[in-house]
């Protein structure tokens, strides 16, 4: 068996891969074509053009509900002279989409018609002919065109196409797709015991995702067996699906440089490759290649990179495969929060969260790891920095293509701030009570949400400022920090801030001042954090020198993360709330009980999302919820707090 690592000598611009990709795929087979019933025809595109085989109408029809009459006879009535009409004779009653009696061509309207005895009606006022009136073909004439072959059907075509006489129509069959997940550390979650979960094993998740993105554009996939790190065997699956009529194969994993990434040269023994990386980020180690003409893809194994890769080579080529353009993202101009740092030489895809505040669509990036599947889940758009240029700076406007409708990113209420479990609380509650509406928190620290309000791009900030003068939260960051800006305080929720450490505290550590231990390891959160800040105050107290702490300049970013890190045993400790210790099963020892606020701007403090956010603070169900979460308070929930 060969061990080598791939090496990405000759990478690709993104526009150079994908003209290379539709150029070398241009001439495949035709995609074959097959009959259906109009109704089970909806997404599918149709194979040939399709044309009318009745009229529709296919018989002149009332319009109205009245009176079927030859026009003519009706000439000279007015209110002064009406004209008088036998019924069954001259006039006969009709219905609206009743064909005409014979030798009548218009309808009087019912309301215009006055009954004089049984038989006898009058009219004061004269008909045209073809009033009211449904004529044959008025929408569809036999043997007009309906559809263009290449079109797509959509609900709204059966209906003309069934009133056209059409009830079958001819479609191309969907592309088929073989996806095969490769990797030996893969688990089938189908299978998987999350007791039984160990360490370097790893869902696999990729398949699924990727097969229901072949779906959306119109295709079918089938999803290989697991197949382990071994070029023979992924070999033996590439070669055994070319005997079926797949149009293109996916091969998920080892397509990057490690030495057990096998699929380059898989392919390369069994047919060309075109392209081995790509100047993009996520997705660079996509492969692009063909064996026996049928194209074959290497896609990165991150999920991100995977999504990014796919939806970049693989969905223009099923698209061009069904002769239809790949679509189009809406774009809108936003601007950024922060700068966005990138690398030149890369063409880097940022997920960010957006939200309208003021007169401006902001924009808040997301995690950048590839590996990060909810930076894709998350994110309400994609700003693409270009290769050439080292970043963006946070008060230019850039483009970004929409994930989300626009009008759902303008009912967007944007929070910027500290982190707190109460927030997902608040944001479930939202959507449950007002689902035209959504929150969208971003973590970058206390100091970091005043600071986002300062620069006017968000509505509010989660803060827990300790004033280490007289104990006090937030007030005095507030004046120092945004003395121009008028600000409302709301109080959130009282919450133990503490230390997390390992189920049965393992280190046996009591408090702050065991951080300066060598035996024990310390992850941080980030600077101009309200818990950063609290710890600071405590270890100046205690006279304990931050570099006297093992792993002081590690940080996180939310509560969360600091749990999870010493759940997996990367760090014995780490400051945050008593909620993400027990939402981890972890030991808490408590340190502090501090306040967390909301500062909402005055300007945006009465309008309706905002105020609506307020009364769900103020139910009664979300502080049920936030108290079940542990270690919270609500007594004073909900309380604004004057700022002199």
């Amino acid at each position: 068996m060969r061990f080598k690592r791939n090496i990405y000598l000759k990478m690709k611009t993104l526009q150079e891969a994908r003209d290379l990709l539709l150029q070398t795929f241009s001439n495949l087979p035709s995609i074959p074509a097959e009959e259906i019933s109009v109704p089970d025809a909806v997404g599918r595109v149709l194979a040939e053009p399709v044309s009318a085989q009745l009229s529709s109408p296919n018989f002149h029809l009332a319009a109205m509900d009245g009176l079927a009459v030859k026009a003519e006879i009706t000439f000279g009535a007015n209110a002064g002279a009406p004209k008088e009409l036998i019924v069954g004779r001259d006039a006969f009653y009709v219905n609206t989409g009743h064909v005409l009696p014979e030798n009548t061509d218009a309808v009087i309207m019912v309301e215009n018609v006055n009954e004089l005895d049984e038989g006898r009606v009058e009219i004061e006022a004269p008909a045209f002919p073809w009033q009211n009136i449904r004529r044959v073909g008025e929408d569809i004439v036999a043997t007009e065109l309906l559809f263009p072959q290449n079109h797509v059907i959509t609900p709204y075509c059966v209906g003309a196409l069934l009133s056209g006489g059409v009830f079958t129509v001819t479609v191309k069959v969907k592309p088929k797709v073989l996806i095969i997940p490769t990797g030996s550390e893969l688990v089938d979650w189908r299978k998987l015991k999350l007791d039984d979960f160990k360490p370097g094993q790893v869902l696999e998740t990729n398949s699924y995702v990727l097969g229901k993105l072949i779906e959306k554009c119109g295709a079918t996939f089938k999803r290989h067996q697991m197949v382990v790190d071994d070029i023979e065997k992924i070999k033996q699956a590439v070669t055994a699906a070319l005997k079926d009529d797949y149009h293109l194969i996916l091969i998920l994993g080892g397509s990057s440089a490690g030495s057990e990434d096998f699929v380059e040269t898989a392919i390369v023994d069994l047919g060309k490759i075109w392209v081995h990386g790509v100047t993009i980020m996520p997705g660079k180690p996509v492969v692009i290649g063909a064996v026996e003409n049928k194209p074959v893809f290497g896609i990165p194994g991150y999920p991100v990179s995977a999504i990014i890769a796919f939806e970049q080579f693989v969905q223009p080529l099923i698209y061009a495969l069904l002769g239809q353009p790949d679509p189009v993202k809406e774009t809108i101009d936003v601007q950024p929060t922060k700068k966005i740092a990138s690398k030149l030489g890369v063409e880097e895809f940022v997920r960010v969260k957006l939200g309208e505040v003021g007169d401006r669509i902001v924009a808040t990036p997301l995690a950048r790891g590839a590996g990060t599947i909810t930076s894709i889940t998350e994110a309400d758009g994609i700003i693409r920095i270009p290769n050439h240029v080292e970043g963006l700076n946070d008060n230019e406007i850039v483009s970004a293509e929409l994930l989300r409708p626009l009008p759902a990113i303008r009912r967007t209420i944007v929070i910027v701030g500290s982190h707190d479990n109460s927030l997902d609380v608040l944001a479930d509650q939202l959507k449950a009570t007002h689902s035209e509406l959504s929150l969208s928190s971003s973590h970058v620290g206390s100091m970091g949400g005043l600071m986002a309000i300062k620069r006017g791009v968000c509505h509010l900030a989660g803060t827990h400022l300790l004033d280490s003068e007289d104990g006090s939260y937030n007030k005095s960051y507030i004046k120092k920090y945004l003395p121009d800006t008028t600000v409302k305080l709301v109080h959130l929720v009282q919450r133990d801030q503490g230390l997390i450490v390992k189920q049965g505290n393992p280190k046996g550590i009591k408090g702050i001042e065991d951080l300066s231990r060598k035996d024990v390891s310390f992850i941080n959160r980030q600077v101009g954090s309200g818990t950063r800040i609290l710890l600071d105050y405590k270890l100046t107290q205690m006279g304990i020198k931050a570099a006297a702490i093992n792993g002081y300049r590690n940080e996180e970013f939310t509560h969360m993360a600091v749990a999870v890190s010493v759940l997996s045993g990367a760090e014995d400790a780490g400051l945050g709330i008593y909620a993400a210790a027990k939402a981890l099963n972890l030991e808490f020892i408590p340190v502090v009980t501090e306040q967390y606020d909301l500062a909402i701007p005055l300007e945006y403090f009465e309008t309706e999302p905002i105020q609506i956010l307020l009364e769900i603070i103020n139910s009664p169900n979300f502080k049920q919820r936030v108290e079940a979460l542990g270690g919270y308070n609500t007594q004073n929930t909900g309380e604004i707090i004057d700022i002199h």
